[in-house]
């Protein structure tokens, strides 16, 4: 999964990108025309409690591909230009972050003259909107110039539907990630990559003069913008980067110190898989603990799928057990006598924090 990092010049975004990666980008390395990407292990406690059960060979965590887009820049008159370079490079992500910059700076001022997150959200949806309007309308007139030349099929004709109904939500404002479509239509949007059709998790960067009323501003700001489809989230820039550099013990001190319950890393990534609609289930053994992503909603076929083809194409059942009832029994065998530990089927729905073990046919 890619998630890309988006937001105004200045807003804090390779700030953000060295506290979830826990690196440091020199001057030069931050302000280079090429995206700075960056791969970041998503931390689960549960993987690390198995390892104490089982003693493995290797603990496995999933991964999130982080993607700091470049290419939003400021024109001649010190206002914002989206550039067909960034357009670009944000239509390749599952995912966007948004950066919205909530702290003072007298060296980097705000493109923009002032603080203001409404203003810097609408002004990056409607740049996507309108991007994605042109898009359809240019599709759209290349179909009937070769539909005259010859009639439409049916996925033709289907494909003219879709961007009819697209076009249509855009003119009205509305971004395509609140529009439902089933099986074949996606298929059809999906090869478009629109902007306003993925997930959007919008994170106020703020600095500690501004943390204070951080909460109130994410109230408003999800009220202003309900039923948008949109995720809220805020952190400390500075301070959660001098957090990420230091060791275990150190941080905890810290985060105390600053009232810090979490770290942005465990936070936001938890926001993200929520928005994204994704779960974790876990394996686990002597060889090895591993945590696996899936979207919620799979079965067990599916989530045997994400551990190898083979798995799925060959499978019996599953064995499974909650993560929860396992810690508080001690072992498999104790959760098998409390009814606990169990065997599904193919269509069983795979739940967040599920120990599986896939059976299938050699």
């Amino acid at each position: 999964m890619q998630i890309g990092i988006v937001g105004l010049p200045a807003s804090g975004k390779t700030t953000f990108l060295q506290t979830m990666t826990r690196t440091h980008l020199d001057e030069a390395a931050a302000r280079q025309k090429q995206a700075n990407v960056a791969m970041v292990k998503v931390p689960d406690a549960r993987v690390d409690r198995l390892a104490e059960f089982f003693h493995p060979k290797r603990r496995v965590l999933t991964a999130i591909e982080f993607v700091d887009v470049v290419g939003l820049q400021l024109n001649d008159r010190q206002s914002t230009q989206f550039t067909s370079g960034f357009l670009a490079n944000v239509r390749t992500n599952d995912a966007l972050l948004h950066i919205v910059r909530l702290f003072d700076d007298p060296v980097y001022p705000h493109p923009e003259g002032s603080l203001n997150p409404e203003r810097d959200i609408r002004l990056l949806e409607a740049e996507f909107i309108l991007n994605d309007l042109g898009l359809i309308e240019t599709r759209l007139e290349r179909i009937k110039q070769q539909s005259s030349r010859s009639a439409l099929n049916d996925q033709g004709k289907l494909e003219v539907a879709v961007l009819e109904r697209c076009a249509a939500a855009l003119n009205n404002e509305q971004p395509l990630r609140l529009l439902e479509f089933n099986e074949e239509e996606l298929r059809i949007v999906r090869c478009f990559q629109f902007l306003s059709a993925k997930p959007l998790l919008v994170v106020l960067n703020c600095d500690e003069d501004h943390n204070k009323e951080s909460e109130t501003l994410l109230a408003q700001l999800r009220e202003k913008f309900a039923g948008q489809g949109l995720a809220f989230d805020a952190f400390i820039g500075k301070v959660e980067m001098e957090l990420a550099a230091l060791e275990e013990a150190d941080a905890a001190v810290f985060m105390e110190e600053y009232g810090i319950k979490e770290s942005a890393l465990v936070r936001i990534i938890g926001s993200a898989y929520k928005m994204l609609g994704l779960i974790t289930f876990l394996t686990c053994g002597e060889d090895e603990c591993r945590a696996w992503t899936i979207r919620r909603g799979l079965t067990a076929k599916e989530a045997a799928g994400a551990i190898h083809t083979d798995l799925s194409d060959r499978f019996i059942r599953a064995e499974t057990v909650h993560f929860e009832d396992f810690v508080t029994h001690g072992s498999f065998a104790a959760c098998k006598d409390k009814g606990l530990w169990r065997l599904e089927g193919k269509d069983y729905i795979v739940r967040d924090g599920d120990i599986l073990c896939i059976r299938n046919s050699n």
